[in-house]
């Protein structure tokens, strides 16, 4: 084994300390190191924290906050109601390979999506703090699903978040993948056997994704660092939208003249677009989310620009639409099959009907609404998105040609609302 692949598998030990206290303006904050005491290779119990940090190289620790409320600017913030940093022993229905920190951050991240989505099953699959598919739908099972297939190819190795009971054929859909974690509030009988064919999976069983409304939006004190070993603290951000009626249709007052958009979004438009702004709110900017029947259609994450946000979603889109038709059509990714084409396996035919369905489905991207985590400084990301068929955008507004966005959406007959807030996430 080389040395890389000894290091994946090997738990860094940690110097951080048991406890930690942090003191803002004379009040003490408490935390405690989380570690979970399992038998070693050899059946002897041992305690251990984190596997390591983003890297194998990095000893990483997670602290719950335990005690000391904290008062700032007005606001009274207390510990209680953990979740990731409050995960035991008794959580873990099967450890698979001990959980690192990307493996609990990319938890916080799929939680984060769920909590406003709660009204409906719900499953998100997470990536590097970013969702690969989120969907919705009347059962568990259809929504993980469809949470794949949104982006088959980004789900391997991903983190799954279920907010209702996983049931024997969610476990069977999610045991034909290759998962790193799959939590829920609750398994059907019969569902963790399943899973455990997965010897690596991390089990989790959190009752708590089953009461997310119950959390709300409770503000929460970020602390992060700069490279010279700085602070920076900020509170976390709640959400101005707390249902459909929350968006505000858009208008903009340009040179004496008042622009208004010409369609509202339809009933089915508002639960699309109140789906994709929750998510998008959760990705990192530049951030685009496109969303279609309660279905994430096409996610654009990280861009420096704007309408190269919305390309990136599109382009994904596109490939992970012909990555659907080759799996169902023959049981291989999109690559595989231009292999098997390059290599005259399979007809050329194939692949360019294929590409030819993919195009004329516009990257199955037709009747999808999308969500902007910041607002369109040029018409362009709207005139891009409509002509693959977008319907209907959110966005914060306050741009300067915000006239010029909805005289753009009025000219597709598309509908427009605004946020009032911008929602990045670095």
């Amino acid at each position: 084994m080389s040395s890389i692949r000894k290091a994946y598998k090997t738990i860094l030990k940690d110097p951080f300390p048991e406890e930690l206290v942090l003191e803002i303006q004379g009040q003490r904050l408490r935390f405690s190191k989380r570690q979970w005491t399992l038998p070693a290779e050899d059946g002897t119990p041992r305690t251990e924290g984190l596997r390591y940090g983003d890297n194998p190289d990095q000893p990483a620790a997670l602290y719950r906050w335990d005690a000391g409320d904290l008062t700032v600017g007005g606001n009274t913030l207390a510990p209680g109601g953990a979740l990731v940093t409050g995960l035991s022993e008794a959580h873990f229905i099967q450890f698979g390979k001990h959980p690192g920190k990307t493996n609990l951050t990319d938890l916080d991240a799929g939680i984060r999506i769920l909590t406003p989505l709660y009204a409906s099953p719900a499953a998100v699959i997470i990536k590097h703090n970013n969702p690969c598919g989120v969907a919705c739908a009347d059962t568990i099972q259809q929504a993980y699903e469809n949470a794949y297939f949104a982006d088959r190819i980004a789900a391997m190795g991903g983190c799954i978040v279920l907010n209702r009971t996983l049931d024997v054929g969610c476990a069977r859909a999610i045991a034909d993948q290759y998962a790193e974690v799959v939590a829920a509030p609750e398994y059907e009988e019969g569902a963790v056997e399943i899973l455990r064919a997965r010897e690596n999976l991390r089990i989790i069983r959190l009752p708590e994704l089953g009461d997310l409304e119950s959390r709300g939006q409770d503000l929460q004190l970020q602390v992060s660092s700069t490279s010279d070993g700085g602070l920076v603290l900020q509170m976390s951000q709640v959400s101005m939208v707390r249902s459909v009626q929350d968006f505000v249709l858009a208008q903009h007052l340009h040179k004496g003249t008042t622009h208004r958009i010409d369609r509202a979004p339809t009933a089915a438009e508002l639960e699309d677009l109140y789906m994709a702004w929750h998510i998008c709110a959760n990705v990192t900017s530049n951030a685009i989310v496109m969303v279609r029947d309660r279905v994430t259609t096409a996610i654009g994450t990280g861009e420096q620009d704007r309408v190269g946000a919305v390309r990136l979603a599109i382009e994904k889109a596109f490939t992970k639409r012909a990555d659907q038709l080759a799996f169902e059509g023959h049981k291989m990714s999109i690559f595989e099959l231009e292999q098997a084409v390059a290599k005259g396996k399979i007809e050329a035919s194939v692949l360019s009907d294929l590409h030819r369905q993919v195009r004329e489905e516009k990257g199955g991207l037709a009747g999808s609404v999308m969500a902007s985590d910041g607002f369109f400084p040029f018409r362009d990301a709207v005139d891009t998105a409509c002509a693959l068929g977008v319907t209907a955008f959110a966005e914060p507004g306050g741009a300067m040609r915000d006239h010029e966005v909805i005289g753009a959406c009025n000219e597709h007959r598309a509908a427009l609302v605004f946020t009032n807030q911008r929602v990045f996430r670095h």
